[in-house]
């Protein structure tokens, strides 16, 4: 059996038997911990750094391939004049970044994307635009590009903005995976960095996304001024949703001239890794993405957040507006690593009940032979 296979075999056994069987047998997801306290979570950030990438390693073995990578690829479907004053943007209409608006892409050209995307290798299509929220009029638009990656065997992401709970009932039935909606950063610092939406808008979207059905993509921004316990507290509203977020994307930010955060000083990255094997000790079966902020890192670094837990990466030439790492580099820093990209192994509801069914049958066999055995032996 070949290493990657043995790996996917045993996460699906590990998540089998990582679930709970209710009084009607039903599955239910393990119980991990919602109830983090913000001290608790400062302690293992501060943590020396052997014993906090020891813990995490340890965690991330339990639930995952530790050499697959979840590959994404990231398309500004609609470019610019966001009425969004994100600090930290330069999609942002408040800012005079150089940055050209430009209007929702036709379909076509999004699908046309999206094969290339699979073509080097993603697993994933998200789609970005840059909108407060969805309007009406765009929404069918939207719900095509859905409908067209889907059919082409990709996952399907999209960041949109706030979304009604109708918006995102409409997206969970075109088909879409995962929708993006981070946090950012603590609730504290949260009104240093954004005014024109709230901390609970963004939670009642992240709620309306998990009530239709669909998987979330939530995280945040690293070196935007905040303290650690502004860290500690981002890392506690994430762990603490009643849900863990399926994905989280931990972004360094990439300071963009014209945004007031282009002179904030730069992260230290041993804090970026901290952040990461934090994480990944939190949420053991999300996956964590290095998101933005990869081409400031050295492959030493990325190495690093690779080993504390990180096993998800944006793939390809641009991460929305600003520069990602060329996919020649990231398929050669692979290599060096032993890192491969982590398959799909989707199972439709037919499939998974004909599965169910040949169980009972065999069991239904077994107990009709152990019956039959005991009375001859009787």
């Amino acid at each position: 059996m070949a290493l990657a296979e043995f790996w996917s075999s045993f996460r699906s056994q590990k998540v089998n038997n990582a679930m709970d069987t209710s009084d009607h047998g039903s599955p239910r997801p393990e119980r991990f911990r919602h109830d983090w306290q913000r001290h608790e979570i400062e302690a293992l950030l501060t943590l020396p750094l052997n014993d906090l990438l020891f813990q995490a390693q340890g965690v991330h073995r339990q639930y995952f391939d530790p050499n697959a990578v979840q590959i994404s690829t990231l398309l500004s479907i609609k470019t610019g004049a966001c009425p969004e004053d994100c600090k930290y943007c330069p999609q942002s209409g408040h800012y005079n970044t150089g940055l050209e608006r430009e209007k929702l892409m036709q379909v076509e050209a999004v699908l046309e994307e999206a094969r290339r995307a699979k073509e080097v290798g993603a697993s994933r299509f998200c789609m970005g635009a840059a909108w407060k929220n969805p309007r009406a009029k765009d929404m069918p638009y939207v719900l095509e590009m859905v409908r067209g990656v889907r059919a082409m065997g990709l996952e399907t992401c999209m960041t949109l903005g706030m979304l009604t709970r109708d918006q995102a009932e409409a997206l969970e039935e075109a088909g879409l995976d995962y929708y993006n909606h981070n946090l950012d950063t603590s609730p504290e610092y949260y009104g240093e960095i954004i005014t024109t939406r709230t901390y609970a808008d963004r939670l009642e979207t992240l709620d309306h996304v998990r009530q239709s059905g669909m998987k979330i993509c939530s995280g945040g921004i690293l070196g935007m001024g905040e303290s650690i316990n502004d860290r500690a507290g981002l890392l506690q509203q994430l762990a603490n949703l009643p849900t863990h977020p399926e994905s989280v994307p931990i972004n360094m930010l990439i300071r963009i001239q014209g945004t007031p955060l282009e002179h904030v000083e730069d992260l230290d990255p041993i804090d970026f890794i901290r952040t990461i094997a934090t994480a990944r000790i939190l949420m053991p079966a999300s996956h964590v993405r290095m998101a933005a902020g990869r081409e400031l890192m050295s492959d030493e670094t990325q190495a690093l957040a690779f080993f504390a837990g990180a096993n998800s990466i944006f793939y390809g030439e641009r991460l929305l507006t600003a520069q990602n790492p060329q996919a020649a580099h990231d398929k050669r820093l692979f290599e060096r690593l032993g890192l491969y990209p982590e398959q799909r192994h989707d199972v439709d509801d037919a499939t998974h009940e004909a599965v169910l069914n040949d169980r009972i049958r065999q069991a239904r066999v077994t107990a009709m032979t152990t019956d039959a055995a005991g009375h001859v032996a009787g």
